[in-house]
C-alpha cells in the first residue's frame, strides 16, 4: 500500500493520496490546498483515483475539493452530519479571510458497515463526531500490509486533541469517540492526523495528556 501526504499553507493541514501497490486504484483523504501536489504525485505514478472522502467538512479538509474532482472525476464522500458545514466552504473561508473555490455537491454519504473498495484494499468508516458532528475515521485495510490505518481528521494528534470550540463541536462527545472508537482498533494502529505528524494509539494513549486519564 502507497500512502502518501502533504501540506500546504495556509493551514498546513495534511492530505493524502493511498493506494493499493498492484491494481493502482488510489483514493485522496481530505484534499485542501495541497491538492496540486496530491494529484502530481498520482500522475507520477500512473494511479486511477476512484474517489474522494472527507474525514470531516471543515474548510481546510475541502479547500481542494473541487480542483480534485475537476482533475479526476472522482465522486466525492462525506458524513451526512457535516453536510452543513460543506455547503458552507466558502463563508468558512470567509471567516479566515481565506477565500475558497465552492467544492462541488457531495456524491455519496459515508456509512458505516459500507466499505469502499480500491484494488485489494478497502477502506470503511467510523463515526467520530466531536471535533464536528459528522466527524469520521477511515479505516485503510490492505492485504498486503499487515496492520491497520487509521485517517482520523482532526479527531486526534500526536500530542493533542481536536479542538471543540466550532460550530457543532462538544468536547465530552469527542472524548467519547476517542474512548469508545478509536482506542477499540489496538495500540498498534497507526494515526494519520489532519495536522502533524503520524502516531499510533498506544503511544497516544500513553503519552497524550488529554487521553492518560481516559
Amino acid at each position: 500500500m502507497l500512502i502518501e501526504s502533504r501540506a500546504a499553507a495556509p493551514f498546513h493541514k495534511n492530505g493524502f493520496l493511498v493506494a493499493c501497490d498492484g491494481s493502482r486504484e488510489a483514493v485522496l483523504i481530505d484534499p485542501g490546498d495541497e491538492v496540486e501536489a496530491l494529484l502530481a504525485i498520482a500522475g507520477a505514478r500512473r494511479l486511477s483515483i476512484g474517489a474522494i472522502l472527507l474525514t470531516h467538512g471543515h474548510v481546510d479538509h475541502v479547500s481542494g475539493i473541487a480542483a480534485a474532482k475537476r482533475a479526476t472525476g472522482a465522486p466525492v464522500g462525506l458524513h451526512r452530519e457535516d453536510l452543513f458545514l460543506y455547503e458552507n466552504a466558502v463563508e468558512q473561508g470567509r471567516f479566515f479571510g481565506y477565500r475558497v473555490e465552492p467544492p462541488p455537491p457531495p456524491d455519496f454519504f459515508l456509512a458505516e458497515g459500507a466499505p469502499l473498495s480500491f484494488g485489494c484494499c478497502a477502506v470503511d468508516a467510523h463515526h467520530t463526531p466531536g471535533h464536528s458532528p459528522g466527524g469520521v475515521c477511515l479505516r485503510v485495510r490492505c492485504p498486503e500490509e499487515p496492520g491497520t490505518h487509521l485517517f482520523v481528521g482532526d479527531t486526534l494528534f500526536a500530542g493533542s486533541i481536536g479542538r471543540t470550540d466550532l460550530p457543532g463541536g462538544d468536547y465530552e462527545t469527542l472524548m467519547r469517540s476517542l474512548r469508545t472508537v478509536l482506542f477499540g482498533f489496538g495500540d498498534a494502529a497507526v494515526v494519520h492526523p489532519g495536522h502533524g505528524p503520524d502516531t499510533t494509539i498506544g503511544r497516544e494513549r500513553a503519552t497524550n495528556p488529554f487521553l492518560r486519564s481516559a
